[in-house]
């Protein structure tokens, strides 16, 4: 009897979560319809809303249903439980924009998330490699195997280019236009962009597409331009993982990301002299507030530079 009602106890909190969960994949298909948002972001929410889901489960309470106190009561216990002002930040915002949608189909009639404020951080500044740390983790691969050559050409093009990984992994050879030395980039939110190649990451493309591609590829067709042994295209996982092996082979004692590259090819190139909107557009930010923080990393590095060698610095 007692097994009986145990099971009898969970049915309404099933119920209850189904109900969440359809109500969130709702919302995804229609913000992904919208805004063209990638699996990664689109992730994010939805692993923020399900988490507030199932804690209002617990009171048999669908997540349209969740009041400010619902959410507060929520925050209070995430920050608590050791989360970050960044974290936080994050999940409200994928709440405001959740229920801004079930007000929108009529669901609700008061945004719960209205008068709650967001928790003030601090912009970090991404840590950024040097010219010299670059060139170590570029010379890193063996170039005389196949997946090293592979492996120094996604390097290369990921420094030359600013790419996001997730952009690299994806990239075709139909992206490639090597007449004009440029390649065609569709990013976040469908927006198209044009990047210059550069000579050596041409050079060593092109060297790579005529011969270590197809020794490692064999008989198997794929359009991804750099793929794995098994002739698919490579994972993040996998490329973070090439990149935390070479800087390690390279004596990089900078922590590294994904993003190390990327973000060494805006600062580098602000430290030449580039225009800010050029490298906004080269990186496909649709703010310039956002590319503005490499202004910061670069005025750091010149003031370094200066207090190291100049005669009264």
């Amino acid at each position: 009897m007692e097994a009986m009602a145990s099971k009898e106890q969970k049915k309404p909190e099933s119920k209850t979560v189904t109900r969440s969960e359809e109500l969130v994949d709702r919302f995804l298909d229609a913000i992904w319809m919208e805004r063209g948002l990638s699996q990664n972001t689109l992730g994010a929410y939805r692993a923020d809303l399900m988490t507030l889901g199932r804690g209002l489960a617990e009171h048999d309470k669908p997540i349209d249903l969740a009041d400010k106190a619902d959410l507060l009561a929520f925050i209070a216990g995430r920050v608590e439980g050791g989360a970050k002002p960044r974290s936080t930040a994050r999940q409200l915002s994928s709440f405001r924009r959740f229920f801004r949608y079930i007000m929108r189909e009529g669901l609700r009639d008061t945004d719960p998330t209205a008068d709650i404020e967001m928790p003030r951080i601090g912009r970090s500044l991404p840590k950024t490699l040097s010219e010299d740390e670059v060139d170590s983790l570029l010379n890193a691969p063996n170039t005389d195997e196949p997946l090293g050559h592979r492996d120094r050409a996604m390097l290369e093009l990921l420094y030359a280019t600013g790419l996001r990984v997730s952009e690299l992994i994806n990239l075709k050879q139909s992206q490639v236009n090597f007449n004009q030395g440029v390649l065609r980039i569709v990013g976040k939110g469908d927006r198209e962009r044009l990047i210059p190649l550069g000579e050596e990451s041409q050079r060593w493309l092109t060297d790579f597409i005529d011969g270590p591609r197809m020794e490692i590829l064999l008989e198997r067709q794929t359009d991804y331009l750099f793929p794995t042994r098994r002739g698919d295209r490579m994972t993040r996982q996998a490329f973070w993982h090439i990149i935390k092996r070479y800087a390690e082979k390279a004596g990089v004692r900078q922590k590294m990301s994904p993003h190390s590259l990327r973000h060494a090819f805006a600062t580098h190139l602000l430290n030449r002299g580039a225009d800010l909107r050029v490298v906004q557009l080269l990186l496909g930010h649709s703010d310039l507030s956002t590319t503005q923080i490499y202004t910061h990393v670069a005025r750091e590095r010149l003031k370094d530079l200066h207090g190291k060698h100049h005669p009264r610095g």
